[in-house]
């Protein structure tokens, strides 16, 4: 993948935040959040199938999610699903429903989900500096080539840096809301 122009970098680092964000959405704060299910497939007449589309999940208290299958054959199959995931939860199954009872995070479980997100903070920093590379290769090309002139590189090379440290800041700010949501008892 060859970035060519900086409006092209702003839109992958754009896309790096995104993703931090996705992967920020799918940590547990102590807070139940129907997007902790977003990637749990279950084993659904022979074939993996994405949980939130054989039911409905809803947040009726802070920390309670209630699955309300649409075939109540699957009950099983997701309540196995759940058990055998990192959730670390215990589904409660009453044949309509099942509830997914969210248990206090320990200081020790809270420290390892602020290591997690700030590992992805790592890599979403790491992503935008890539992407920062790519494109001054691509522009040190050019200028090597005779399509852009020496005092043009180092223009384009700055706004380049200055797009990179608005993402890293970006990231920084992410991640410190982050640790403040999962800390907060």
């Amino acid at each position: 993948m060859t970035i060519t122009t900086i409006a092209e970098a702003n839109d992958h680092m754009d896309k790096a935040l995104a993703s931090l964000a996705h992967e920020f959405s799918s940590v547990r704060t102590g807070r139940a959040s129907s997007t902790l299910l977003e990637k749990l497939t279950v084993e659904y007449y022979g074939a993996p199938t994405p949980l939130l589309q054989i039911a409905s999940v809803s947040v009726p208290e802070p920390q309670l999610l209630v699955i309300t299958p649409y075939d109540r054959t699957a009950i099983k199959a997701i309540e196995k699903a759940i058990l055998s995931s990192d959730l670390g939860l215990n589904p409660a199954n009453d044949g309509q429903v099942i509830r997914l009872p969210f248990p206090p995070l320990t200081e020790e479980r809270r420290r390892e989900l602020v290591r997690l997100c700030r590992h992805y903070a790592e890599e979403a920093r790491v992503a935008v500096r890539n992407i920062r590379r790519d494109l001054n290769e691509h522009l040190k090309h050019l200028q090597k080539a005779g399509e852009i002139s020496e005092d043009e590189l180092h223009r384009q090379e700055n706004e380049v840096q200055k797009a990179t440290d608005e993402h890293i800041r970006a990231i920084d700010e992410m991640v410190k809301r982050k640790e403040e949501e999962i800390m907060e008892v």
